[in-house]
């Protein structure tokens, strides 16, 4: 049985303008050990589905349908008491801008200290040790002295690791970083992501890895989510999305980073601007967008087809292959 099971989750916003449906019907599994990545740009459903997960969402959010389960426990309608014990004991979470994430006014070692009383049955000098010792973990340096720091002490690097050895200070099963290494510059992110492979192993626990940055994925993901304007459009194992991609949407997001092989050549851009959820068109959302668009496109969404035992896409090009060859 799959750790963390996602299935048919509808998360929409209910706002003055209407009902913004940011997650539209998606499914996966999280398995012990591993490390999924869920990937897509701004806007497309990623952070909205952490959220999900963790029941944090805001007043206006909502789970309209669909079953996350932990375990095999039900998340979905679970009570306050229940979802206490399930954050941060269970499942962390890692946000996107450490330095907002962190009360300026308290010190870093309240904050760790706070985390793991709230979470464990330590006492407050357990609490301290095991605050230290985290940060320790996460390679913070003079660990006992930084205990007695502001945030605003910190680098953006060092606040990060803060943030990550709060979230693992109760050994949770699964970690979900949302956009982590986003505001770091690239040395730091790589330090960053090497720490996370590390702790990763040590501890052997699952992570969720939600980013725009396929350079990420690559480093660390076992299976990779391509998400675009709420729905899953493409899902397989890192080597299937990287080496065969088989939805439009995919194969522009790789035709859009640099790569070591494409030394001086233009990069190419996806056309066009992100789906607006309120007036979501009636055929994929990704063909207004698309150069290989078809009629059928427009008028009718592509449901999941299968590549192999280890890939999926919801695109109708794969379909159209696939008749071509009979």
């Amino acid at each position: 049985m799959a750790l963390l099971e996602v299935r048919d989750l509808h998360t929409s916003f209910f706002t003055d303008a209407g009902e913004v449906r940011a997650v539209n019907g998606i499914s996966f599994n999280l398995d012990r050990g591993k490390v999924l990545g869920i990937v897509g740009e701004s806007g497309s459903g990623k952070s909205v589905t952490a959220y999900s997960i963790m029941q944090i969402l805001a007043s206006t959010g909502k789970i309209v349908s669909g079953s996350i389960k932990y375990d095999g426990q039900e998340l979905v309608g679970a009570d306050e008491k229940t979802m206490k014990n399930i954050r941060g004991n269970k499942i962390s979470i890692i946000f996107q801008d450490p330095m907002t994430s962190l009360n300026p006014t308290y010190t870093i070692g309240k904050q760790l200290m706070e985390a793991i009383l709230l979470h464990t049955n330590r006492n407050k000098q357990e609490a301290w040790d095991r605050a230290v010792e985290m940060l320790r973990l996460v390679n913070v340096n003079s660990p006992e002295k930084r205990m007695k720091q502001y945030p605003f002490e910190f680098s953006g690097g060092m606040r990060q690791r803060v943030m990550i050895a709060m979230a693992l200070a109760c050994e949770p099963d699964i970690l979900i970083a949302d956009e982590p290494t986003t505001a770091l510059d690239v040395t730091i992110q790589a330090g960053i992501l090497e720490l996370m492979k590390d702790i990763q192993k040590e501890m052997g626990m699952a992570i969720i890895m939600i980013t725009h940055d396929l350079g990420v994925v690559a480093q660390l993901c076992d299976e990779v989510v391509v998400m675009y304007a709420g729905s899953i459009c493409e899902q397989g194992t890192a080597d299937e999305i990287f080496y065969n991609p088989c939805h439009e949407y995919t194969k522009g997001l790789l035709r859009s980073i640099p790569t070591a092989g494409n030394d001086g050549q233009k990069l190419e851009p996806i056309s066009g601007t992100p789906i607006d959820l309120l007036n979501m068109p009636k055929g994929c959302a990704f063909a207004p967008r698309c150069d290989a668009a078809m009629k059928i496109c427009i008028r009718e969404s592509c449901q999941r087809f299968t590549i192999n035992d280890q890939h999926m896409a919801a695109c109708w090009m794969n379909v159209k292959k696939a008749a071509e060859q009979k």
